[in-house]
């Protein structure tokens, strides 16, 4: 099967090692390319992209653009209203990134029922996150610095309590979904240590680097720390059953996870 990752700028992508593995391991033949797309180009490009290839992973900025290219969008792509998996022989779009936040939360024993989540970003993995959350029962607050990303999101999940500032309060969890902490960012972390002091359980979605300020932080105070390798990989596998048609096993997920962080830590 020939695969891809399209998005911006995708030169530096673990999509290509990510996806080569999990197919090998579940006994798949399959070729990954990481194509970057300037954002002049999406149109002139996409067609051919959805031609040459059996299906491809999409990332910022093209999980809305990619849309109107597609004949059927199913499950959580409808409800996110947001698309980063693409079946070409059907032309369906799908969204595997809250599978495989749940499944992390899953893997790490955290069950935010009836409990109170603070999330930071409301945007695009902000948002898939969001309504994962509240379908999963949590007493959800949020707070973006663009007020529009907090108040379109309640918009959609009225349920949702949105912030104008964060302050100090007893949170279960707190996720950092702001991107504040990688690139340009990394040493600095949107929220303090008063705030992290109240929470049991931190959570980032960056995965590089591997422990952002905002983990470190949370660690310095003796709480329990996630980063976002595990959901990248998670939404990878659920995108591989979904290109391969076969049933997602959650047993088989945790387990291949576990073979793959081996894997990049003895190559």
């Amino acid at each position: 099967m020939k695969l891809a990752v399209i998005g911006k700028d995708v030169s530096k992508s673990d999509s290509p090692k990510m996806h080569t593995f999990i197919a090998e391991k579940m006994g798949n033949s399959i070729t990954y390319d990481a194509i970057s797309i300037p954002e002049d180009a999406f149109e002139k490009w996409i067609d051919g992209v959805i031609s040459r290839y059996d299906g491809f992973n999409v990332t910022i900025p093209y999980k809305l653009s990619v849309m109107p290219k597609l004949k059927s969008i199913c499950g959580d792509a409808k409800t996110f209203g947001a698309v980063n998996t693409v079946r070409c022989a059907d032309l369906s779009g799908h969204n595997t990134d809250g599978l495989g936040f749940m499944l992390m939360l899953k893997s790490h024993g955290v069950n935010v029922k009836d409990k109170k989540v603070l999330l930071l970003g409301a945007g695009g993995a902000g948002r898939a996150v969001s309504f994962k959350l509240t379908e999963a029962g949590a007493n959800l607050s949020v707070y973006d610095r663009n007020p529009f990303n907090a108040s379109s999101l309640k918009g959609e999940l009225p349920a949702v309590n949105v912030l104008t500032e964060v302050t100090p309060e007893d949170y279960y969890l707190i996720i950092n979904a702001t991107g504040v902490g990688m690139h340009k960012t990394e040493g600095m972390s949107p929220v303090g240590k008063e705030v992290l002091a109240r929470t049991q359980v931190a959570l980032d979605l960056i995965y590089v680097p591997a422990q952002s300020e905002f983990l470190r932080i949370a660690e310095g105070l003796g709480k329990p720390i996630i980063n976002g390798m595990e959901m990248l990989f998670f939404q990878a596998y659920y995108a591989e059953c979904i290109y391969f048609g076969c049933p997602p096993d959650e047993d088989q997920a945790y387990m291949l996870f576990a073979d793959y962080v081996k894997y990049i830590n003895t190559h």
